[in-house]
């Protein structure tokens, strides 16, 4: 497949198309992830990371009927089904940024002479590729923990659930998360080997 698409499988209707990012949007899309990175998100401290995240959870919460029903169009969920995906999503978005202070906590190590301890510290960017059958949840277990390690995340959903990728990525832009700290990417198979080499 050279796009992505909305196919409903309901009415078997193809009702939105996108186009495949470029070799040079992804460059763009990577140089301005690791920028952010480098010169913003992860000299954040958590608080900073926290009040973000605690938003996104919160705007899913309040929208949850409408991103349920773009997980029903995309991929044929029952929307009670899809709504129960949608709260849960939300919880693990509050779970890591109400947990995140005390799970990166720096912890003392016994040694015999010294002082010893393991600390948590951002990695970089982090470059998912999701699977189309839980398209927030899936989202949500990489962006939850990354987001608030002080990574940033390019996320490279399945094509046929592209409005579902974007409006996660818009969560964390509505919740005041720099541009490049979250990044939905449009990409194929071969595409995404050149991501990653």
């Amino acid at each position: 497949m050279s796009f992505y698409q909305t196919l409903n499988p309901t009415t078997e209707t193809v009702e939105r198309t996108f186009e495949l990012h470029t070799t040079a949007q992804m460059k763009a899309i990577v140089d301005r992830a690791e920028h952010v990175w480098k010169t913003d998100w992860k000299k954040r401290d958590i608080a900073a990371r926290k009040v973000i995240m605690s938003k996104a959870a919160d705007l899913l919460r309040r929208d949850r009927v409408a991103h349920a029903r773009l997980i029903a169009t995309e991929m044929g969920k029952a929307l009670p089904d899809a709504l129960e995906e949608i709260d849960i999503t939300a919880d693990i978005l509050s779970f890591y940024a109400d947990g995140a202070a005390e799970f990166l906590a720096p912890t003392h190590l016994k040694v015999r002479e010294g002082h010893a301890k393991i600390i948590n510290q951002p990695l970089g960017l982090i470059y998912c590729i999701e699977p189309w059958n839980f398209p927030y949840y899936q989202l949500a277990r990489v962006a939850g923990p990354n987001l608030m390690a002080g990574n940033a995340v390019i996320a490279k959903h399945a094509p046929n659930v592209p409005q579902c990728a974007l409006a996660f990525e818009k969560l964390f832009h509505d919740a005041g998360a720099p541009a490049g700290v979250y990044t939905n990417i449009f990409l194929d198979n071969d595409q995404s080997a050149e991501l990653i080499k």
